[in-house]
C-alpha cells in the first residue's frame, strides 16, 4: 500500500497573524486532512536553533541524524546533496560542507544575509566569480566543487567541529549571532574575508550593478557532513526550492507532481517549498495564494486518494521558526463525518 508524507514548511503562519490568514483562506482540502485526521503531535522547537524545523526533520526522515529531534539536531546534508550531484566518490572521503554564493547586505544596524533565492546567479557569472575563489580554497587544501550556480562544496576536515547555520534560519536575522562557531572559526573568517575583497572588485558584480541585480558579495557554509549514504531513507520527491533541496530528490522526482507518487508504491516522501519565501519574508497575500495553490494541486489529490483507497495513509508536516506539527489521515478517519473539515490546527501551532 502507498503511504504519502507532505512536507510543508512554512505553512503554519505565526501565532498572531493565524486568526487573520485563515479568514482568508480557501483550502478545503488541506481543511479535510486536518479536520479529520487519526494522529497529530506538534513539536516545539527553538529559534536559537542553527537549523530550521524542516531542515531537522528532513534530515532525519533521510537518516542522517538519529531520533529523537532535537533544538541540537543538525542537518548534515552536505554528503547527500554530493551523492545527488554525482559526486559520491568524493563524498565516500573527508568533510564537505555545501557552500553557497550570498549578497551579505548592511543596515544601519547590522549585516544580515539576503534570501540566496533572490540571488538570480545564472550558470556564467557563477563559474567566473567561482574560479576566482577555486585557488585560494585550494592553497589552504580545501578542494572546491562547482555542481550548480547556487550550490558548490568545500572540503574542510579541519573543519568538521564548526557549528554552522542554515541559509533560511539565518535570513532577515543580525548575521553575528549566526556566524560559524569552534576552535577554526578565525580561519574560516580569515578565508572569507579574503572572498570578499576579490569578489567586491571582479567584473561580474559591476555587471550585475548595471542589470539591478545584487552582488554576490560573499559566502554561507554550512551542512557540514563526513557519513556514509544512508540506506533506508524513503524516496523524496521536490517541488520548488533551492538547488541543495532539489539534489536530495532522485532526478526524476525534483520537480514531482502528486501522480508521480500515487503511481509509485511503498512510503514516499515529498517537499514542497514554496511557503518559504513568503512565509520568511511575511509576504502574507503571496502566501495565502501559494498554499491555495498546494491545496487545489497537492491536497485535493491525495485527498481524493485516500478516500478512493490508492493510499494507506496521508502524513503531513507543517512548520515554521519555533514548531512543527505532524498529522495523519487515514481512509476510516475521512469517514468521521461528525468531524467539520477545519483549519483549527494551524491557529494551535
Amino acid at each position: 500500500m502507498t503511504d504519502i508524507t507532505l512536507a510543508l514548511p512554512f505553512a503554519l503562519p505565526p501565532a498572531e497573524m493565524a486568526p487573520h490568514l485563515l479568514r482568508a483562506l480557501q483550502a478545503p482540502a488541506l481543511a479535510a486532512l486536518l479536520g479529520r485526521h487519526s494522529q497529530q503531535q506538534l513539536h516545539s522547537f527553538t529559534q536559537h536553533s542553527r537549523v530550521l524545523p524542516h531542515e531537522a526533520w528532513l534530515a532525519r526522515t533521510l537518516d542522517l541524524v538519529p531520533a529523537p529531534i532535537t533544538f541540537q539536531t543538525g542537518a548534515p546534508l552536505a554528503g547527500a546533496c554530493m551523492r545527488g550531484c554525482g559526486l559520491s566518490a568524493q563524498a565516500a572521503a573527508g568533510h564537505w560542507l555545501i557552500l553557497q554564493p550570498a549578497h551579505i547586505q548592511v543596515s544601519s544596524t547590522h549585516p544580515s544575509l539576503a534570501d540566496p533565492r533572490a540571488l538570480q546567479l545564472d550558470e556564467a557569472d557563477a563559474r567566473a566569480l567561482y574560479d576566482a575563489a577555486r585557488p585560494y580554497f585550494e592553497e589552504l587544501g580545501k578542494p572546491l566543487l562547482f555542481a550548480a550556480p547556487g550550490l558548490w562544496f568545500v572540503r574542510a576536515d579541519d573543519w568538521a567541529q564548526l557549528a554552522t547555520a542554515s541559509p533560511d534560519s539565518v535570513v532577515n536575522q543580525n548575521l553575528g549571532d549566526w556566524l560559524p562557531e569552534g576552535d577554526r572559526a578565525r580561519d574560516y573568517r580569515r578565508l572569507q574575508n579574503e572572498i570578499q575583497m576579490l569578489w567586491h572588485q571582479h567584473p561580474v558584480n559591476a555587471a550585475r550593478e548595471v542589470r539591478g541585480l545584487p552582488a554576490v558579495n560573499s559566502y554561507w557554509c554550512w551542512g557540514g557532513s563526513s557519513t556514509a549514504a544512508p540506506v533506508s531513507a524513503p524516496t523524496l520527491a521536490v517541488s520548488g526550492g533551492p538547488s541543495w533541496l532539489q539534489a536530495l530528490a532522485a532526478p526524476e522526482l525534483r520537480q514531482a507532481s502528486v501522480e508521480q507518487l500515487l503511481a509509485r508504491p511503498g512510503h514516499s516522501v515529498a517537499v514542497v517549498a514554496d511557503l518559504i519565501a513568503p512565509g520568511q519574508a511575511s509576504e502574507w497575500a503571496e502566501w495565502i495564494a501559494a498554499l491555495q495553490h498546494i491545496d487545489q494541486h497537492w491536497c485535493a489529490p491525495l485527498l481524493a486518494a485516500l478516500k478512493g483507497g490508492r493510499v494507506g495513509r496521508v502524513h503531513l508536516m507543517l512548520s515554521h521558526r519555533e514548531s512543527w506539527l505532524e498529522v495523519t489521515s487515514t481512509k476510516m478517519a475521512q469517514r468521521k463525518f461528525w468531524r467539520q473539515p477545519n483549519l483549527n490546527l494551524l491557529k494551535q501551532a
